[in-house]
């Protein structure tokens, strides 16, 4: 019996080393997910991850300079894998339902990853560089999520959505964490509440801008004006001084 266990233990073992000797990068990956669930950011090694893909650490520093970079390959692939599902469906919803839509397909691509994303969002919380860091990968993030949404995020305008929607999607894990629900009836409410504020926030914003835009144009005309006489009178004084007399 017993050499049927270990065995059986071999052969898992054997299968998970040529999982990771066809794909590395995936198999440090899902390590590092699967390690940041168990123990606190800083407690994990470099060594830890790729002893726990079955990867070398040479194999780990062709792929990846750090494990920063390791969780910065994975929200890109998480990124893939929710836009790569989008179709058509809700082209003709409002802006509000379409992104709502976007952002629970992302719950559900990142499921399996729930426990280990809630020990890097206890990490960020209690270090403000990981929470600086977190905070620019996730603003590249939400920018795809904006346009797979058909929401501008461009301009002044974009950049407040942009930061916006960050913020609030850091509100809405807070409840998906803790959320048991196999339908997500708490996430989903969570996240109907973040998007009706922001989009209450973004309607100000866009009035504002339409305000001050006229005032933005004739201020950046009497700046070039200014500007462009300045250069002329520059000009006028560099000739008197080369025609002065020695």
């Amino acid at each position: 019996m017993t050499q049927d266990i270990n065995g059986s233990g071999d052969a898992l073992a054997a299968t998970e080393k040529a999982a990771s000797a066809a794909n590395p990068k995936e198999a440090i990956i899902a390590a590092l997910l699967e390690l940041a669930g168990e123990r606190n950011w800083e407690d994990i090694s470099i060594t830890d991850v790729a002893t726990r893909a079955n990867v070398s650490l040479g194999t780990f520093r062709e792929l990846f300079p750090s494990k920063g970079a390791v969780l910065s390959a994975f929200v890109r692939k998480i990124d893939t894998a929710v836009l790569d599902g989008i179709s058509g469906e809700l082209a003709d919803e409002a802006p509000k339902e379409r992104l709502f839509d976007v952002l629970m397909r992302r719950f559900d691509v990142l499921a399996p990853y729930r426990l280990g994303l809630e020990g890097i969002f206890e990490w960020s919380a209690r270090d403000p560089m990981a929470a600086a860091a977190i905070n620019r990968l996730m603003l590249n993030s939400m920018r795809f999520m904006l346009e797979a949404a058909g929401i501008d995020s461009e301009g002044p305008v974009g950049a407040l959505k942009l930061q916006g929607l960050v913020i609030a999607w850091r509100r809405v894990m807070q409840t998906w964490f803790s959320d048991d629900d196999p339908g997500l009836a708490a996430t989903m409410a969570a996240l109907d509440r973040e998007l009706t504020r922001g989009g209450k926030l973004v309607a100000r914003a866009e009035d504002l801008s339409r305000l001050t835009s006229p005032l933005v144009s004739i201020a950046r005309a009497l700046f070039e004006r200014r500007r462009a006489r300045g250069s002329a009178r520059d000009r006028w004084e560099d000739e008197k001084e080369e025609h002065r007399p020695l």
